[in-house]
């Protein structure tokens, strides 16, 4: 007999799961009340990522393997808890959720919430981001490629006095990233992505490729510096992909891309806690790492 309503209490608020029992990975037999258990187990150490910052949900109602959506507004119904915030679009706004509580994670999945992405600055500074992402998009299936390339990305940033860090995106490909300490906007991080571009477009020439379409890349990794705008997301540190397994977007340490068994679909909703148990959260001190982009 299906369970007809899940309760998960988390931190002193309860959320209630409906219809716990249905197959949002049907192949991989993860129900909904698998992905709230997950989110609910993962909040403590997911929730600094994406504290404070606008939250775009992607929603599966039927599954991973029925239609998708990207959600961006705030339905009215959504419990009075969980904040917003209003980001300008042309012609009006837009009110993002925002998580400042491991329960808003397991709201989201009573929502079919797969995968929250998250923007890249503040709620408080909207126009000052505090992360640069380079996003690696392989084209086939070389991880000993993806990873030469993360490391050449490494160096680089290294090189300009940035420190670099590394999460396997349980989809294809590898993000790198870095924490800003200063003041820099948009324009600051768009100017000095093109420029880091053209610097690993030069090294890795190859391998690398800023074809947008995908008939253009060949066997060449699309170097996305996209994401560094205010309307851009990724997707968030800890969040499942709708894949089925239920991959992890995993932060790990540099050594770990050099393991036999790294893939960017390594951990999984279950194995990621395996991961964090034996190793921790190698982003930990993230914030202490901020700097401001260079000058020029």
């Amino acid at each position: 007999m299906a369970t007809a309503k899940l309760a998960i209490t988390v931190d002193g608020r309860t959320v209630s799961v409906s219809n716990p029992d249905k197959l949002l990975f049907p192949r991989s037999g993860v129900s909904k009340a698998d992905l709230a258990r997950y989110y609910e187990r993962i909040g403590a150490v997911m929730v600094p990522y994406v504290r404070n910052r606008p939250v775009t949900l992607v929603r599966y109602p039927t599954g991973i393997e029925g239609e998708g959506f990207f959600q961006k507004n705030t339905p009215d119904h959504y419990p009075d808890w969980i904040p917003r915030v209003e980001l300008e679009k042309k012609g009006g706004v837009v009110r993002h959720c925002v998580v400042d509580h491991p329960a808003a994670l397991v709201y989201f999945a009573q929502q079919n919430v797969i995968t929250p992405h998250i923007g890249l600055a503040p709620i408080d500074r909207l126009d000052r981001p505090d992360l640069f992402v380079v996003d690696l998009d392989p084209s086939q299936d070389d991880f000993d490629q993806l990873r030469r390339v993360a490391v050449g990305v490494r160096e680089a940033l290294e090189r300009a006095g940035l420190e670099a860090f590394v999460q396997l995106t349980g989809s294809k490909g590898i993000h790198v990233l870095t924490p800003l300490g200063g003041d820099d906007d948009w324009d600051d991080a768009q100017r000095f992505g093109r420029a880091l571009a053209s610097l690993l477009l030069d090294r890795f020439p190859d391998d690398l490729t800023t074809e947008f379409s995908k008939a253009e890349r060949g066997d060449r990794i699309y170097l996305d510096m996209a994401r560094n705008n205010y309307q851009a997301t990724i997707a968030a540190p800890y969040g499942i992909r709708a894949i089925e397994g239920a991959p992890v977007v995993t932060p790990i340490d540099w050594s770990e891309l050099d393991e036999p068994e790294t893939t960017a679909r390594r951990y999984d909703i279950h194995t990621v806690f395996e991961r964090l148990e034996r190793r921790g959260d190698p982003w930990a001190d993230m914030a202490a790492a901020a700097r401001p982009l260079p000058a020029g």
